[in-house]
Parts: C-alpha cells; sequence; structure tokens
C-alpha cells in the first residue's frame, strides 16, 4: 500500500499518525526555540516539548524500540500506546501540557498544543469508528518490524 493509497483508506488512524509526526517535528523546533527565552517557566515547557518529542517518536515508529538501545521500563511504557483510544489520551495529554504554557504568555507552542490535540480528535474518531489501529508502512506498520530483525 502506498502512500497515497493510505490516504484514501479513510482509516483516521493514519491521519492521527501522520499528525502525531508532524506534531513530533514542531515539538523538536519550537522547543528548541523557545528554550532561549526569559521565563524561567516557558523554558520547562520548551524542555517538555522536548521530552515529548522522544515519546511521540517512539510510539509513532515502532521499529525504533528494536534498534535503539531502551530500557524494559521504557519499552512497556510505550507499548501502552497500540489502540487508537489510548494514543488519544496520549495526545490529549501532551497537548494540554502545552496549552499550559500560556500561563508565562502567548508563544510558539501554542501551534505544538494545537497540532497535538488535532492528532488526538484523529485517534478519537478512530476509536468512535471502531477502526482497527494501522500504523503507515512508511513509519514502519504492517509487518515492516517484523522485515527488520
Amino acid at each position: 500500500m502506498t502512500l497515497a493509497e493510505e490516504f484514501r483508506s479513510r482509516n483516521f488512524s493514519i491521519y492521527g499518525q501522520w499528525t502525531g509526526v508532524l506534531g513530533m517535528i514542531l515539538c523538536l523546533a519550537l522547543g528548541i526555540a523557545n528554550i532561549f527565552t526569559v521565563h524561567v517557566i516557558r523554558i520547562i515547557f520548551s524542555v517538555l516539548a522536548l521530552a515529548s518529542t522522544f515519546v511521540i517518536l517512539f510510539i509513532e515508529v515502532p521499529w525504533l524500540l528494536r534498534i535503539c538501545p531502551t530500557s524494559s521500563t521504557f519499552d512497556a511504557f510505550i507499548r501502552r500506546f497500540t489502540t487508537n483510544w489510548m494514543r488519544a489520551a496520549m495526545y490529549t495529554v501532551l497537548s494540554a501540557i502545552q496549552w499550559a504554557s500560556l500561563c508565562t504568555g502567548a508563544s510558539s507552542l501554542i501551534a505544538v498544543a494545537v497540532v497535538l490535540i488535532i492528532a488526538a480528535l484523529f485517534y478519537a474518531f478512530a476509536g468512535l469508528r471502531n477502526q482497527e489501529f494501522v500504523g503507515s508502512k512508511t513509519l514502519g506498520g504492517q509487518g515492516v518490524v517484523q522485515m527488520i530483525v
């Protein structure tokens, strides 16, 4: 299945996964950009955005768990997010953390919060429609992990 066919499948988990990857890129870029401010609290939110980058990376690109040396505790934590509902909950929490950054004033971290909540909504729609979680082949889903090992 090509990437275009995946998007035409109307499976909201594919949309959520790619929106999550976009959110991961924004977390990294805007986390670094906002770390150089004078607000100590905003720096904390920037560090949380950077930490979110790695959580999202390991959740959305599953074959990284096979090739990166991680602890068994971290692996067990990441493997909890295999259903649409768990991923929707995780993205909602990560988004809420970034929405809380508004307490320091408006910053570009709002873009991170918006994209993460959109990813949560896509996963929630997939859960409401009782769609199975389908990972994109491009990101290591649907048997790609077995081919690597």
